[in-house]
Parts: structure tokens; C-alpha cells; sequence
């Protein structure tokens, strides 16, 4: 079953219950699915699909740390909710170490020596673990090792 499918199913279960707030999480997960299909990029495939859901996750997450921040629980509630809700749809995340192992290996592959190849070990990695890994902690460990 593909995601807009699961989706979907996920929709008409949130309407039979009325749950209007679930409802409206969805509806907006599968517009912005369907958005990104039709914009000219063909069909969708399930990176294309990780990447807008790992795109809606964070987004959630900053406006629920921004709104926290600034002592609006009214509005960071929403936001964490449908949060949660995204995430269900997320794939799978490697571990640290998982990622620290493929940087290592990377790192290796490429023949870096130091800081200044980054650009080539982060070219590498992120094509290898899109949609597995978030970018900012693959940077971090990429920072750590090639200035060990």
C-alpha cells in the first residue's frame, strides 16, 4: 500500500470517528503529498515521499519550539499534535552510530583528510542517506570526524 493510500484509509477512519483535529492533520499531509506530484515532477516515489513528510515533521517541530518559546501553549499544542501525527509516517531513522559507521565509511571512500573536504564526504552521505538521516546530525558527525 503506498503512503497516499495508507493515507487515505487513515482519512475515511478519522472521519467515521470525527476527529476533526486527526482529520485536518491528514488532509493537509496528503495535499501537500499531492501538491508536490503535481508539480511537474512526475509521479512520486518514496523518497520524494520522505522527504515532504521529514519536511511537514520539522517544519511542525520549529513552530511548536518557536511558539513554546515565546509562551504560546494555545498555538504549540496544534502544532506538536500534528507533529505526532506526521510522524507515524515517517520512515525509519538510522541511529548515531549507524550514521557515525557510513561517515567513517565515507570518509575512507573518498580519501578525506581534514576539514576542508566536507563538501565532498557531505556530497557522499547525503545522497546515500536521504530520507534515513537528518542532515543537520549527519554535518555534525561529518565536523567530528574529519577534525579528529
Amino acid at each position: 500500500m503506498s503512503l497516499i493510500e495508507k493515507i487515505d484509509h487513515d482519512i475515511k477512519d478519522a472521519m467515521r470517528a470525527k476527529d476533526k483535529e486527526k482529520l485536518a492533520a491528514l488532509r493537509d499531509i496528503k495535499a501537500k503529498l499531492l501538491n508536490e506530484a503535481t508539480s511537474g515532477n512526475g509521479a512520486l516515489d518514496e523518497a520524494k515521499e520522505n522527504k515532504v513528510i521529514i519536511k511537514l515533521y520539522k517544519q511542525r517541530m520549529d513552530s511548536y519550539a518557536i511558539y513554546v518559546e515565546q509562551d504560546r501553549e494555545d498555538l504549540a499544542e496544534p502544532e506538536l499534535f500534528e507533529a505526532k501525527i506526521i510522524e507515524t509516517y515517517m520512515p525509519k531513522m538510522m541511529s548515531e552510530d549507524e550514521i557515525r559507521s557510513k561517515v567513517i565509511e565515507t570518509i575512507a571512500q573518498v580519501g578525506a583528510s581534514g576539514p576542508q573536504d566536507m563538501g565532498k564526504v557531505m556530497g557522499s552521505l547525503t545522497k546515500s542517506l536521504a530520507g534515513k538521516a537528518d542532515g543537520k546530525l549527519i554535518s555534525t558527525l561529518v565536523k567530528e570526524e574529519l577534525s579528529k
